[in-house]
C-alpha cells in the first residue's frame, strides 16, 4: 500500500509544474512581486517533488516502472528548480 501511495504522489508531482501555464495568463501573475513569489513556489515544489521521488526510489525501494519514469522527470524538474533559484539569487531578487 505504501508503494502505491508514494507512486501516486510522485506521479502527481510530475504535473504540478505545468499548472503554472494557466496561471500566467492573468495580468497579476506577470507583475512583480507576484511573479517572483509564484516562480519561487513552483521551483520549491519541483525540488520537493524530485527529492521525494529520489528518496522513495532509493531509500524506501519503490522501484516499479512508473516510479522509474517519475524519477527521471522529477529529477529533471528538481535540477530546473535549483537553476531557477540560482538565477534568482544571481540577479538579486
Amino acid at each position: 500500500m505504501k508503494n502505491k501511495i508514494l507512486t501516486a504522489i510522485s506521479t502527481l508531482m510530475m504535473f504540478i509544474p505545468w499548472t503554472i501555464l494557466p496561471l500566467r495568463s492573468f495580468d497579476w501573475a506577470l507583475k512583480s512581486p507576484a511573479a517572483e513569489v509564484m516562480i519561487s513556489c513552483y521551483a520549491a515544489a519541483m525540488i520537493l517533488g524530485g527529492a521525494l521521488t529520489m528518496i522513495s526510489y532509493m531509500k524506501v525501494k519503490v522501484q516499479n516502472h512508473l516510479m522509474k519514469v517519475c524519477l527521471v522527470i522529477n529529477s529533471l524538474y528538481a535540477v530546473g528548480g535549483v537553476a531557477v533559484f540560482g538565477l534568482m539569487m544571481n540577479n538579486g531578487y
